[in-house]
């Protein structure tokens, strides 16, 4: 017995000096380069086109900014200190560009060292607003575009915790939300809790998926009151008048006409079950001096939301504006009390209420078989009403006449079926200098898509004739590039702009005119050694005929008949499909510019691996089977076709891969390790291990635990840990 302590304490001791002996590593020249590179601008145009701001941001937080103090109440995690978001992604620098006179301007005034966010032009086009967040306080700033300066225009520091950003009224007044306290004014915790966490349901059902950071006691209550009550104001040319009474606004929006605003204001009780998007709340209007005019609902908590894809709360929802009416609302009500499942012959019903007239009642002004996913309006008298099921994977496109209330079909399609998107209409300002969809001679609408097909991605500017449901293609991406509109000026002439990439050649700007592109940038390339790296869209099928494709990644001047078989990163993400056509599409284009962050498996290229990266790994369920049916077979049978497939192209070791994914991804690499001897290593990056731990549902399996327990536990590779013999990070 004494030689069996021995042994131990020898053990402990070599695995103290082991565990003593490791320190922070720093990579290879080259990785910390491409990490440490600093990103080409992102860009917003004004509605002509003739401004472009550049916004520089930087793809690493710093030490400072990862020192900061957060707090994980209600589902949020937000910076105690500011009152915005923890460790957000900020903007560094901006800067304006005369499109026409091809001149760069730099912008005076922009606070140090900043950190900028929500950026929005004025309504005339002619003055920019943005947030600059600091250690202590979150500002408002206006840039002048004529002369190049920005201003603090400000007096009481802002609250981004719920409401983030300005909302411009008119050229020289915008609403927002400022604190009430300074942060020192926060509850302090107490040495002791007043009393136990009691939650009860009171006899209704509270069946809620696993949520993270959410409330779990009185004292995170008092925070959470404290740092999401509010103020609205409204800013005129710097002086600031307050809107209302104090609340906890989650939301608010002003109507077309700018006379009424839709607040949704969080009321007690607090959930400890959901996030702060499901708390109780009220809607209701005010005009724009902040009196109350109509509550419209009382909402209640969404843990009373029943479990299952396509069952909703029995609750009215989606409540929004229409923008082409002054000041009419319209949101979604459930005619089925919210259970799919239930045999009515319309499940959804669209209401209309127009808030400027006390004496009206709610209107139904369509419904739909399906659940109703969204409303668009395109005209005063035309609506683009788009209903869904989750379960069957469908979706479909409806055009509602206002004046006769007449619903005529106009596409459907399989939600996971890219080839037959029609795409997404343009937009244009109307009247009220709201974004809608162009509708030409009322019977065209342009439309923008991915255009993805068994090519890959080609991107469209199309016409789609509304009455015949016929597409005419204006505009597409060539092959070698891929390039897509992401602005439309003008219809008479085809005046629009598009972002233009090649495997070789940065994203830049284009301006095109009657069929005549003219570039708008010129930025370099941020990673310059990753163009010594190959890529190319490899096709591959799994063993039961599905076609796969995955981004394979060849090390610089790599030559397979000198340098041999390399060892394989896979880098994937299982997604779930109704029909094996859906998931046998080519997705993404193989003529996509090569740009990492710091989470990319991309970075082992220039190591000496062959990286697949976005490698297909389809979980298809036909017909009355469920896609996590068979979960585990499929995972391991795409991981096979993708080994098999680098081993026959002569790149890859077959006997020296290693599997990676995040979220959903790291889930799925657990599985690989637990239940197949493929691998070599795996990364596992936030995932979920034991679905047991949410027993409400997952991605999209709508089953709970109590109605399928052998398959949450069979699914989790906690129940399988003690098989995993294979490294993993």
């Amino acid at each position: 017995m004494k030689y069996f302590y021995l042994l131990v304490m020898v053990m402990m001791l070599h695995v103290a000096l082991a565990q003593d002996a490791i320190n922070y590593q720093t990579p290879p020249d080259v990785i910390a380069k491409l990490v440490l590179a600093k990103s080409s601008p992102s860009v917003s145009f004004n509605d002509d086109g003739t401004w472009m701001l550049q916004l520089e941001r930087s793809d690493m937080p710093t030490v400072e900014e990862l020192a900061q103090p957060e707090l994980r109440i209600a589902g949020m995690r937000i910076n105690p200190n500011n009152f915005g978001p923890s460790r957000a992604a900020f903007i560094n620098n901006l800067s304006l560009k005369d499109v026409v006179n091809n001149k760069n301007y730099s912008i005076t005034g922009l606070p140090a060292n900043a950190k900028i966010g929500n950026v929005s032009w004025s309504p005339k086009q002619d003055k920019i607003a943005f947030t600059n967040t600091t250690n202590n306080q979150i500002d408002l700033f206006v840039i002048d575009v004529k002369t190049k300066v920005a201003k603090k225009t400000n007096k009481q520091p802002l609250n981004e915790v719920l409401t983030g950003g300005v909302d411009w009224v008119d050229n020289n007044t915008m609403y927002y939300a400022v604190t009430l306290k300074p942060a020192s004014a926060a509850p302090q915790k107490p040495a002791a809790p007043n009393g136990p966490v009691v939650q009860q349901n009171l006899g209704k059902t509270a069946a809620s998926r696993t949520y993270q950071d959410l409330l779990k006691n009185a004292y995170d209550e008092q925070l959470f009151e404290f740092y999401a009550t509010t103020q609205l104001v409204k800013n005129t040319n710097g002086i600031e008048t307050k809107i209302g009474k104090p609340a906890i606004y989650s939301s608010y929006s002003f109507s077309p006409n700018k006379q009424f605003v839709l607040t949704e204001i969080i009321k007690k009780p607090f959930s400890y079950l959901v996030p702060v998007n499901g708390f109780n709340s009220t809607l209701q209007v005010m005009d724009a001096n902040g009196k109350l005019v109509k509550t419209i609902v009382e909402l209640p908590s969404s843990e009373l939301a029943p479990t299952g894809a396509d069952n909703v709360l029995n609750a009215p929802r989606g409540h929004r504006w229409n923008p082409n009416l002054p000041n009419t609302l319209h949101w979604i009500m459930p005619l089925d009390s919210g259970l799919i499942k239930k045999q009515v012959e319309f499940h959804d019903a669209l209401y209309n209420l127009n808030v400027a007239n006390q004496n009206e009642a709610p209107q139904i002004i369509a419904k739909t078989k399906m659940r109703m996913g969204g409303v668009t309006s395109i005209t005063e008298n035309l609506l683009m009403v788009t209903e869904m099921s989750r379960a069957k994977q469908q979706i479909k496109s409806n055009l509602l006449n206002l004046t006769n209330g007449e619903i005529k079909l106009m596409h459907e399609r399989s939600m996971n079926d890219a080839y037959s998107d029609i795409g997404t209409p343009i937009t244009m300002k109307n009247k009220y200098g709201i974004n809608v969809p162009m509708l030409m001679n009322n019977t065209t609408m342009l439309m923008r898509g991915t255009g993805a097909s068994a090519k890959g991605d080609l991107p469209f500017l199309n016409e789609y004739n509304i009455e015949t449901k016929t597409s005419k293609e204006i505009w597409r991406c060539k092959a070698g590039s891929l390039e897509s509109v992401v602005a439309f000026l003008d219809y008479d002439i085809m005046k629009f702009i598009t972002s233009k990439q090649s495997p070789t050649t940065t994203p830049n700007y284009y301006m095109y005119e009657n069929g005549k592109a003219t570039a708008i940038t010129n930025f370099a390339d941020p990673q310059p050694e990753l163009r010594k790296i190959t890529k190319e869209k490899i096709s591959y099928k799994r063993n039961d005929g599905i076609d796969l494709t995955a981004d394979l990644y060849l090390p610089e001047n790599y030559n397979k008949n000198t340098m041999g078989r390399l060892p394989v990163i896979i880098w994937a993400y299982p997604r779930e499909f109704k029909n094996s056509s859906d998931a046998a599409q080519v997705r993404g284009s193989k003529y996509g510019f090569v740009r990492v962050n710091y989470g990319s498996p991309v970075f082992w290229a220039t190591q000496g691996y062959a990286v697949m990266d976005n490698a297909e790994f389809p979980i298809v369920g036909e017909g009355t089977n469920e896609p996590n049916d068979n979960f585990i077979a499929q995972l391991i049978a795409n991981a096979k076709a993708a080994i098999d497939k680098v081993y026959e192209l002569g790149v890859g070791d077959s006997t020296r891969v290693a599997v990676g994914g995040h979220s959903y991804g790291a889930f799925m690499t657990a599985n690989l390790l637990a239940h197949s001897k493929l691998f070599k290593a795996g990364i596992a990056r936030s995932g979920a291990y034991n679905r047991t731990l949410t027993p409400f549902g997952f991605q999209n399996e709508e089953r709970t635990y109590w109605q399928a327990p052998d398959l949450y536990f069979k699914m989790s590779p906690f129940s399988y840990a003690h098989q995993i013999k294979t490294p993993m990070l």
